[in-house]
């Protein structure tokens, strides 16, 4: 494979929202991401965004819905589609400290940090679940054992 350009990894994600000037702000503040890139056009529409979180990136854009589609198909946010379209899974140093700001900043924890440890042979790590305020499902997780 070739490289990927400078500052992208290999694979990246897009969260489509409501409203993503709003969604962008509370990443930063919610979760830590760092705001790298953001595009805004007529009337501040958010029309391209990029929030890195250490060497991963995601990129948060507005809905077309069913009357305007972009790409052939709406876009459309938890809250239009009636329950959450995917889920993201971010590592981070400390899943517990993770947590708690994320909690204070308004994320609803669907499930508590708590270990998951596949045994000697694989990996352990520490997660826990949260629901941002567009709807989209968040496994925040920290590595504690390695597979051998």
């Amino acid at each position: 494979m070739n490289p990927t350009p400078p500052d992208w990894p290999r694979i990246s994600s897009s969260l489509v929202c409501q409203d993503p000037a709003a969604m962008i702000d509370w990443l930063c503040r919610a979760f830590g991401f760092q705001l790298r890139l953001k595009v805004e056009g007529e009337d501040g529409r958010i029309e391209h965004s990029e929030l890195c979180y250490g060497e991963g990136v995601v990129m948060v854009c507005g809905e077309s819905g069913p009357g305007a589609p972009r790409f052939g198909t709406p876009l459309l946010s938890p809250r239009a589609a009636g329950g959450n379209t995917q889920s993201m899974m971010v590592y981070v140093d400390d899943a517990d400290a993770h947590c708690a700001q994320a909690r204070a900043a308004g994320a609803r924890i669907v499930a508590e940090p708590a270990l998951h440890d596949y045994g000697e042979a694989y990996w352990a790590d520490r997660s826990y679940g949260a629901i941002d305020p567009e709807g989209h499902l968040w496994w925040i997780t920290q590595r504690i054992r390695s597979a051998p």
